[in-house]
């Protein structure tokens, strides 16, 4: 379970620096201000919530062999 809870945060985590480095895009893009580092971070955050979630799939799927040679 504690790879599901990490998983689990780290998706939130990655989903809170989108929302956070879009805002930065915008108000950035507004601005007329390099916009490139919060689009890299946007990525950045993109890739770390995708990997959380392969966490949270894979400790799903350990968890339910677990139960089934446990039966």
């Amino acid at each position: 379970m504690i790879a599901f809870n990490t998983a689990a945060m780290g998706a939130i985590n990655a989903a809170q620096r989108f929302d956070k480095a879009a805002v930065k895009s915008v108000s950035e893009a507004s601005a007329a201000r390099d916009v490139v580092s919060a689009f890299v971070e946007q990525k950045d955050a993109r890739t770390a919530f995708e990997a959380s979630l392969q966490v949270l799939k894979t400790s799903d799927e350990m968890t339910g062999r677990l139960l089934n040679i446990k039966v």
